[in-house]
């Protein structure tokens, strides 16, 4: 008889840990339009997409959704973005409110609820435009208790609602690759299926209510504010006990020690550019979040406190639009690496008099 790890005193591995999680994921694998020329994408049995806000991850998802042969409509409250993009494909929409009467499926890539509240309730906004059984699509990170609230408001207007935040970065969102960490009903899913998979690597269906989705992209904020956080300490920490930075981040990216943020994030540092993929601001408000969702419980959160002061400290000096691995600079007396190209101050030629 076989035994189990479990059986043998042996801890899982991650492929048993899969295995057991299989039943609530749901990967897909798909042909990317343009590299089997034998297929053709058939647009009639394709759900009509919008997609409003066009930062750096909206941008990037509507550019996949167009590259797998949707038509595309877009909005941005900065019209310029929205025409460029229908440019090379597609139609930009001047409002929320006209998008939504020409779509079936309408993804909201917007920064907070407030923003979300915009979209569908505010002045032009689209939840009185969508037809009855269009779905609308929430990638944000926002409160749990106020998505399921959200979902119960479309459904007085007939509309779905998937709740469904998203990781995995501009890059990611750009190739199509994204996780969603989705919930909602299963006629949602049946129109906006199509739509996800354009879109990502890796659909979670977590459950036939609003609010679930919400509730895992909370904790995943938490361990990305967290590991965000925890490697700036450690890297200025390196560095101010005279480590060379290149070589502290060679030698813990290929340590126990490393994480995926450390890897991706010091890099930013290393290159003195702290270019806003995601900015301090957006960890002030999503480890903000954190603390909310688990107040009600009184559940503590030592660590997730912690980074979050560490987010504001940086916010309030100044550094809420850059890049979050800009928390770094919090700490005092540390000589960060400068972009390439600047002169280090130290060895400009002196002032005389």
């Amino acid at each position: 008889m076989t035994r189990s790890p479990h059986d043998r005193g042996e801890r899982a591995g991650p492929r048993a840990v899969r295995d057991r999680l299989r039943p609530v994921r749901e990967p897909h694998s798909r042909t990317r339009m343009g590299m089997n020329d034998q297929q053709t994408p058939d647009r009639s049995a394709r759900p009509r997409v919008g997609v409003v806000g066009l930062g750096a991850m909206g941008l990037g998802m509507a550019r996949s959704l167009r590259g797998a042969g949707h038509e595309v409509g877009v909005h941005d409250l900065r019209p310029q973005v929205a025409a460029d993009f229908a440019r090379d494909g597609g139609t930009a929409y001047a409002s929320p409110a006209a998008l939504a009467a020409e779509t079936d499926v309408l993804v909201g890539v917007v920064v907070n609820a407030a923003q979300v509240e915009a979209v569908l309730f505010g002045p032009e906004g689209a939840a009185d435009r969508l037809r009855p059984g269009a779905v609308y699509v929430m990638c944000s990170t926002v409160d749990p208790g106020w998505s399921a609230e959200l979902e119960g408001r479309l459904a007085e207007k007939g509309v779905l609602y998937l709740d469904a935040p998203i990781s995995g970065g501009a890059v990611r969102a750009a190739a199509g690759e994204l996780t969603m960490m989705t919930s909602g009903s299963p006629a949602a899913y049946a129109l906006a299926d199509p739509v996800l998979e354009a879109m990502s690597s890796t659909v979670y269906r977590l459950g036939e209510r609003a609010g679930l989705g919400s509730k895992v992209k909370i904790v995943n904020q938490l361990l990305a504010g967290v590991h965000i956080a925890a490697a700036a300490e450690a890297m200025a920490l390196g560095i101010k006990a005279g480590v060379p930075a290149e070589a502290l981040y060679e030698a813990i990216t290929h340590s126990a020690g490393n994480s995926w943020m450390f890897e991706n994030r010091m890099a930013h540092v290393l290159a003195g550019d702290y270019t806003p993929l995601s900015a301090v601001d957006i960890f002030v408000k999503d480890l903000g979040l954190v603390l909310d969702a688990a107040r009600p419980d009184r559940f503590p959160l030592p660590l997730a406190s912690t980074a979050h002061q560490m987010f504001l400290h940086a916010s309030a000096s100044g550094l809420g639009g850059e890049d979050d691995s800009a928390v770094i600079k919090i700490f005092p007396g540390v000589d960060l690496p400068k972009p390439a190209g600047l002169p280090d101050p130290t060895d400009l030629p002196k002032a005389e008099g």
